[in-house]
């Protein structure tokens, strides 16, 4: 029923998608989400599918239509991106629905939805005592089904987290044979997940090449497929989860590159390695579990870290090849990713204007002299 429900919020979306463009080709009108919304009383009364389907349910299948359209029309007005023409909807391109205000209640250890009945379901944590719920969201993610709560919960005095002294900093530099390196000189290895799953990817995608197209046996490969880079996705979410933790539970102060990811995977010879790293997925992890800790995150210009001295300031032309940093005027010689990463931390400290020898103890002022020990040999 789940899946029939899915397949009628799809072809509801896509014919209101087909009369708003057919209108305005035909006759230069324009159909909002009201005009939508009246008709869709009258389409309920005629077809069983429709009728069989909670009315809020296709009620917001077509705000979200109108909220396609409404971000097409920002952007045209802005016309800074392409504007991006609401799209119809495959079967695999249409994978929730939603009931905004009623229609569902929580039975431990069920979920009960109206017009369904109850489902077994897998609480992923508690609900707050005092936490009303405000939407319920029903999502297939492959062959696994997923419900997302928004909820509300009662005003608070929450006073804010505010951090007098940084005690510790790090700066960070996102790689590809390492995935980070701290300017601590600790480093953080690529388990490369795309990579380590190529062999199984690919004898799953040549069995799908072999179905005939249109096929039940072609659409239980692609599954087969999918199922394969559900895995991939899971496996880094869950190794940044465990990296961004660590970084807040240690630092007070963590300083990102703000890299420019969608422009530097143009190359294509380290497209697919960028891809797989998937350093905004850490950065974003990190954002958010600072901000609810009370901790500092910075993304400073990345213009320069690794071209740049950490030692006297002097600009070191080097390029890619080149793994290691030496300087001809102060004689400094470091692997050129901890050189970058204590560039980073340096101009992050400059960002949020502290200084202190707090932050200027351990962390950076020793690591360079051991680094730069080890590596020149004195």
């Amino acid at each position: 029923m789940l899946e029939q429900w899915l397949n009628t919020c799809r072809h509801l979306y896509n014919n209101s998608l087909a009369e708003r463009k057919e209108a305005y080709e035909h006759d230069k009108t324009t159909i909002n989400y009201y005009d939508q919304a009246n008709a869709l009383k009258e389409a309920k009364r005629t077809d069983e599918w429709l009728s069989a389907v909670h009315s809020q349910v296709l009620q917001d299948v077509l705000r979200r239509l109108d909220k396609a359209f409404q971000n097409f029309f920002r952007r045209v007005k802005n016309g800074g991106e392409k504007p991006g023409y609401p799209r119809f909807k495959s079967w695999d391109r249409f994978n929730s629905f939603t009931f905004p205000q009623s229609g569902y209640k929580i039975e431990t250890p069920r979920l009960v939805l109206s017009k369904i009945g109850a489902i077994k379901m897998k609480m992923h944590r508690k609900l707050p005592k005092d936490a009303r719920i405000k939407t319920c969201a029903i999502k297939r993610d492959i062959d696994q089904w997923y419900v997302t709560f928004v909820v509300n919960l009662p005003d608070k005095v929450v006073q804010p987290v505010e951090i007098e002294e940084i005690r510790t900093a790090v700066g960070i530099d996102l790689g590809v044979e390492k995935v980070a390196t701290l300017s601590t000189g600790d480093t953080v290895g690529n388990p490369k997940w795309l990579r380590s799953s190529e062999k199984k990817l690919a004898k799953e995608q040549r069995e799908l090449s072999r179905k005939r197209k249109g096929s039940e046996n072609r659409k239980r490969q692609r599954m087969a497929v999918a199922r394969v880079h559900r895995k991939i996705r899971n496996q880094r979410m869950d190794f940044y989860h465990k990296l961004s933790r660590g970084l807040v539970e240690s630092y007070d102060l963590i300083v990102f590159e703000d890299l420019k990811v969608k422009n530097m995977v143009k190359n294509q010879y380290l497209a697919k390695s960028i891809s797989d790293a998937g350093w905004e997925q850490l950065v974003s992890f990190t954002s958010y579990k600072a901000e609810e800790a009370g901790k500092h995150m910075e993304l400073i210009n990345p213009n320069g870290t690794s071209q740049t001295c950490s030692g006297c300031g002097m600009e070191v032309r080097k390029s890619l090849a080149v793994r290691m940093h030496r300087c001809p005027n102060c004689g400094l010689e470091m692997d050129r990713d901890l050189n970058a990463a204590i560039n980073i931390l340096k101009r992050g400290l400059g960002t949020v204007g502290t200084m202190g020898r707090a932050c200027m103890s351990y962390p950076l002022r020793e690591a360079m002299k051991q680094e730069a020990h080890l590596l020149v040999g004195g």
